[in-house]
């Protein structure tokens, strides 16, 4: 069974730092490509930052300079580091794990919950 989870959320002060955790299990980790995505009611879901399985990385534009993706195969994870944080960041954070190797084949996380607020 494919398992994609998040954790790391939470409650942050402008300014701050959060770094939000996904694990994979269940698939050939190595050969996926990962992505962290947010949501904020009444929106569509944004791309935040994506990472390949050759650890080529692409963000988007409102927080380069601010967010990095990392993975450790070893670990079956995939990491977001936050700085800068401001109350625009505030969203659900969801973790993706998409296979383009073959079939395409893309598994999301439940989320997780980032306020960013005084």
């Amino acid at each position: 069974q494919v398992q994609v989870v998040e954790s790391g959320g939470g409650l942050v002060q402008p300014g701050g730092s959060l770094r939000l955790s996904c694990k994979a299990s269940g698939i050939g980790f190595s050969i996926y490509d990962m992505g962290w995505y947010r949501q904020v009611p009444g929106k569509q879901r944004e791309l935040v930052a994506t990472i390949t399985s050759g650890s080529r990385t692409n963000y988007a534009d409102s927080v380069k300079g601010r967010f990095t993706i990392s993975r450790d195969n070893a670990k079956n994870m995939v990491y977001l580091q936050m700085n800068s944080l401001n109350p625009e960041d505030t969203a659900v954070y969801y973790c993706k794990a998409e296979r383009n190797f073959g079939a395409p084949m893309d598994y999301w996380g439940q989320g997780t919950q980032v306020t960013v607020s005084s």
